[in-house]
């Protein structure tokens, strides 16, 4: 059939893009490595196509840095670069919640809407199971809830530009968080974990709630990597 090698060649695409970024979260890979396009290839066994528009696909998310010379590596992010993406994801918030205090977005007019409900319970199950993993301090599978719980909720606001801003900024926080906390041996007590009371609060429409739950964690994150930035050099 028409079109099979496109769908196969996007489907690698975006395997090869999942597995690199799942290797950066996990802390595999390292800030400052640098890898091409070849060596990629050559270690999952597939052409360089997929390869190199995978590793394009990353870098325009700010997983990794593209070098025009030397290939691809994964950023060196500061701190100063996490206080930036902390305050960025503060006004995006903030303004989402005053979308919702101003009555003006309609998918929470009515939180016991059948559609409505369904989706805020179902992002509430997402917030179960990040909880469960950071009181674990199991930092990889948080890491998947965590995004997938934000990236739900904020669709809920029927705006996908401002869901990918957000999405794309929380990545790039956990991509600078994580090399931070992979250095800690017992993660339990310092992840933070209160998503579910997070959707509870918007299902009252109670955006003070809200802002004071997120306000809390942003200071409690910051705070905490640079703690461990000034105690590990």
């Amino acid at each position: 059939m028409p079109g099979n090698g496109a769908v196969t060649r996007s489907t690698l695409r975006q395997q090869i893009a999942d597995a690199l970024r799942d290797e950066v979260l996990a802390g595999r890979l390292q800030p400052g490595q640098e890898f091409t396009v070849k060596e990629i290839a050559e270690q999952y066994g597939v052409s360089a196509t997929p390869v190199r528009e995978a590793l394009v696909d990353l870098s325009a998310q700010g997983i990794l840095d593209a070098d025009q010379h030397r290939g691809f590596r994964v950023p060196e992010y500061t701190i100063a670069d996490y206080r930036g993406m902390i305050e960025a994801r503060s006004l995006v918030t903030d303004g989402m919640f005053q979308v919702l205090a101003d009555g003006l977005h309609p998918a929470f007019k009515d939180p016991e809407e059948p559609r409505v409900a369904a989706v805020l319970a179902a992002v509430r199950r997402r917030g179960e199971e990040a909880q469960r993993a950071a009181a674990a301090g199991d930092l990889t599978v948080l890491i998947g809830y965590d995004l997938r719980f934000w990236r739900e909720l904020s669709a809920l606001f029927g705006n996908p530009y401002l869901a990918d801003f957000l999405h794309r900024l929380r990545v790039q926080s956990w991509v600078c968080a994580v090399r931070h906390l992979r250095r800690l041996p017992d993660l339990r007590g310092y992840l933070w974990c209160r998503h579910t009371e997070l959707v509870d609060a918007l299902s009252r429409r109670d955006t003070e709630a809200a802002r004071g739950i997120v306000a809390a964690y942003n200071t409690h994150s910051l705070a905490l990597i640079e703690r461990l930035a000034e105690k590990n050099g």
